[in-house]
């Protein structure tokens, strides 16, 4: 195993570095070329490592991985080749060759999400804690989300709201200068205004204020709710299964919140092969869909043949979108709200550009209800 604690060169880079990890660590062990198809074609992560330390360039490879950590997750001697793919995106954008056009369509949703016109930051007096419901679930089940908000506000006292976007598509690809220059903006207005914890919605806003974070602690919401709803389960009796998402692989309080929700709601849960930290990626992840599209369709497929016909179960609407067309896909949050009716099948959810005025409405609803201190919208895009 590479020496992690061994200090850093001086003029070693990012990238650099994670290519001496891989070349230092990796044992050609083929475990994790099992369970990726792109590793599947590029070969081991360590002999990647010594082929761009040589002067290959990969860059357009890396796009194509999904960043989903299940490399990093099976590896024997814990190397990560997920993080080698992300600073060869990031070195490609500093080199002025990442960004494709089949990029545009995220990174439009991304500086929608920034703007001024859909941003809404609103601080109740003593305020030290938000809801982040993130960008899709705002979209596609605005009347979710303010339920969401009620009910947490009924235990968390001066609950405020933001309504931005953690700029996590920025950051997967690599744009990482642009990715600080919104997150930072963001975070750092909070915790000016005494914001100590985010109560998020979305596995990858948990993720990014995870990582990046610093002063504000983020919860996910599913937690909170695993405290606060009646323990007593109504009679559903349907059989399902949970998909965790990948950005959340090793975050276990997260993983039981869901599992506990899903049993409150009388569903008798059975396990998925690849769960918990050996979870599979939906096939949205890193973006890699824009430029993969066949390995994107691989995952969903396999997490699909997984879960066998039974409902899969998951805290992240992005996937609820990527795998409801090969099964049946349901956000935990509509079957905490409405079991019978998303068991069924039924539950509201809208799509774009739906989902565009959606967001609109939910931000005046806010503005209109919501008595504050303090109070914004994005002064920036990225």
């Amino acid at each position: 195993m590479p020496d992690s604690e061994t200090p850093t060169p001086s003029n070693e880079t990012a990238l650099a570095r994670q290519l001496r990890l891989l070349r230092e660590g990796c044992m050609h062990c083929g475990k994790c070329q099992r369970q990726c198809a792109l590793l599947k074609r590029l070969g081991s992560p360590g002999r990647i490592a010594e082929a761009v330390a040589q002067g290959d360039d990969l860059s357009a490879a890396a796009y194509e991985c999904s960043l989903c950590g299940l490399c990093d997750a099976v590896c024997p001697t814990q190397v990560s080749p997920r993080e080698m793919f992300l600073e060869l995106r990031r070195d490609a954008v500093r080199r002025g060759t990442g960004i494709s056009p089949t990029h545009s369509r995220v990174l439009n949703y991304e500086r929608r999400g920034t703007s001024p016109r859909y941003s809404w930051y609103g601080l109740p007096e003593g305020c030290d804690t938000v809801l982040f419901p993130g960008c899709t679930l705002a979209g596609t089940r605005p009347a979710a989300v303010r339920r969401l908000f009620s009910m947490l506000a009924e235990h968390v006292p001066a609950l405020g709201i933001v309504l931005d976007c953690c700029a996590k598509p920025s950051h997967d690809l690599g744009r990482d200068e642009a990715f600080h220059a919104m997150f930072d903006d963001m975070r750092d207005w909070l915790v000016e205004r005494g914001v100590r914890r985010v109560l998020t919605a979305c596995p990858s806003c948990q993720a990014m204020f995870e990582r990046y974070g610093n002063a504000l602690r983020p919860q996910t919401v599913y937690e909170l709710l695993t405290q606060n709803l009646p323990s007593e389960a109504p009679e559903t009796r349907a059989r399902v299964t949970v998909h965790d998402p990948c950005v959340l692989r090793h975050d276990e309080a997260a993983q039981a919140a869901v599992r506990e929700l899903v049993r409150r709601t009388g569903c008798e849960l059975t396990e998925m092969q690849h769960n918990g930290p050996h979870t599979l990626c939906c096939g949205e992840g890193g973006a890699a869909c824009l430029v993969a599209p066949d390995l994107a369709l691989e995952w969903a497929r396999r997490r699909t043949a997984e879960a066998d016909g039974l409902p899969m179960i998951t805290s992240c609407a992005g996937c609820v979108n990527r795998l409801a067309p090969h099964g049946p896909t349901m956000h935990v949050l509509d079957l905490v709200l409405d079991p019978q009716r998303t068991l069924a099948g039924r539950a509201r959810i809208a799509r774009a550009p739906l989902t565009y005025l959606n967001r609109l409405l939910l931000k005046r609803f806010f503005r209109k209800t919501l008595v504050v201190r303090d109070m914004r919208t994005r002064l920036q895009r990225g």
